[in-house]
């Protein structure tokens, strides 16, 4: 117990030297997050705070390997499994540090972390098994290795995600480092609960320059970092007991930033935008639009947090399936408080749940007709061969009507006109495309018009003129003038075609 209170206070005095010294660093460089749509900032802030926290911790926890006693032990024994688990983070740290300096694109960053994983995979960190009751036990057998992947890309980028607010990926992570620390000292894992206790010391003394209002911002690189790591420790505590908790409990204490990052996904997976697009609707932004103040909101996340770890200490003393019960309670309380903020919408996201795969249905009949209609041009070969495949296409993609403009050198219109017979056909909402046609070899201007048919969604409409305009694109070009036009005629010549 001596060894780990020295720990504790030792890398957070050291983070509280050591922060002052980045703060500087950073204006130096100019590593600063300037404001912006998505930032409560007002003014630039230091973002390389991560440094600190990396260098406090990693300095007591490299100590330890040279303790003479029991701890230290413990610490030569697991020594391979740890220079790997420290190598992958010390790595990890270094993608986020290059980030917040120079900026990474996301899926280089993901691609970093996917490496990392499968490098500690190999190194034999990974999850078995899981004892979900004394008489049950959960074996993974293949799945091992890709799910202890998932698990560790999953709690990074969550933490990462949460770092929104000052103070509030840090206090979420001290909070996480606590639990597993309490759990690897009740289980009798000494080189954890040392892991995470000098985590926690570090982000004690950084926390003095990171809480509201922030004097330096974690960035990823101390997101990143500490994601992994805490991914990773949760992953070779469980491989000591096997137990559920091993799991649930790093889970519950991260339970606000993994929900809340699974909500952005399944999200903007449902507004058809990318995974890694930004957006204001998370947990702390819904909290702050009900009017709460920025260090309101982080105090509040905090409480939940505890309340739901507090809630989830529980299964250390319960058995067989109770603990699990206690675990998908918890989770379903999580649900409701997430419901009742307002970052999740059943209804709502329900409803974009239907309309997602309408309009990916919809997309699809659309894309059959139009591979449909091709084979209609593979056989044209002659000029009115080809516009009667026009023809077609615009009845397949529900066109209004489509007409053929060739305007000769007298100034005289020739226009061919198909209209749709389809009573069902609602004129009243149509979209107007002209499209030039070029390659004909005339050089007498020649374009397509179309009434595209709404139907009640413009989307639909923009992609059925893409499909048309894909076609226009490839058999156009072969499309000669039907016939050339009397100089005695004043008028213009219709002729429709049904």
């Amino acid at each position: 117990m001596k060894t780990c209170l020295i720990v504790y206070l030792g890398s957070a005095f050291l983070a509280v030297i050591i922060t002052p010294l980045v703060i500087r660093l950073a204006k130096k460089i100019k590593a600063v997050d300037h404001p912006g749509i998505r930032t409560v900032h007002s003014m630039p802030i230091p973002r390389i705070g991560g440094v600190a926290v990396f260098c406090s911790a990693m300095v007591l926890i490299a100590a330890a390997l040279f303790l003479n006693n029991r701890i230290g032990l413990a610490f030569r024994q697991m020594q391979v499994q740890l220079i790997m688990l420290f190598g992958s983070a010390a790595f990890i740290f270094l993608i986020g540090l290059v980030d917040d300096i120079k900026g990474l694109p996301a899926k280089f960053k993901l691609i970093a972390e996917f490496l990392a994983s499968v490098l500690l995979c190999f190194a034999g960190v990974h999850i078995s098994s899981i004892d979900i009751t004394e008489q049950w036990t959960l074996q993974l057998g293949l799945l091992s290795c890709p799910l202890t992947i998932l698990w560790i890309i999953g709690i990074t980028n969550a933490v990462n995600l949460s770092d929104g607010l000052d103070g509030l990926a840090a206090g979420i992570s001290a909070i996480a480092c606590a639990v597993i620390a309490v759990f690897a000292l009740q289980s009798g894992n000494a080189v954890m609960a040392i892991l995470m206790l000098a985590l926690l010391g570090s982000l004690s003394g950084f926390l003095i320059y990171n809480f509201n209002p922030a004097k330096i911002f974690m960035g990823d690189c101390g997101s990143l970092f500490l994601g992994f790591t805490i991914a990773s420790s949760s992953i070779l505590c469980s491989m000591k007991t096997s137990a559920l908790i091993g799991i649930a409990l790093p889970a519950l204490a991260l339970g606000i930033p993994i929900f809340d990052t699974l909500s952005s996904m399944l999200r903007r997976f449902l507004s058809r935008r990318s995974i890694f697009s930004p957006d204001r609707r998370h947990f702390h932004h819904r909290l702050i639009e009900m009017g709460l103040k920025q260090r309101q909101v982080v105090i509040a996340i905090y409480i939940v947090t505890l309340i739901f770890t507090g809630l989830g200490m529980f299964m250390m003393v319960a058995r067989n399936l109770h603990s699990l019960i206690i675990f998908v309670s918890i989770l379903m309380l999580l649900i409701i408080v997430f419901h009742i903020v307002g970052s999740v919408r059943l209804r709502e996201t329900v409803f974009a749940l239907q309309k997602k795969y309408e309009i990916a249905g919809r997309n699809k009949r659309e894309q059959a007709n139009f591979e449909q209609v091709q084979l209609y041009f593979y056989n044209a070969k002659t000029t009115d061969q080809r516009w009667t495949a026009f023809c077609k296409a615009a009845e397949r993609l529900d066109f209004a009507w489509l007409a053929l403009k060739t305007i000769h050198q007298n100034g005289q219109i020739e226009t061919e006109i198909w209209r749709m017979s389809n009573s069902k056909t609602d004129l009243s909402k149509v979209m107007i495309m002209t499209v030039p046609l070029s390659g004909n070899g005339s050089g007498i201007p020649i374009e397509f018009e179309a009434a595209i048919s709404v139907n009640g969604s413009y989307e639909s409409a923009g992609h059925r003129a893409t499909l048309f305009n894909r076609l226009v694109d490839e058999n156009a070009a072969m499309l000669k003038i039907r016939q050339e036009i009397s100089p005695e005629l004043n008028n213009n010549v219709l002729l429709e075609v049904r």
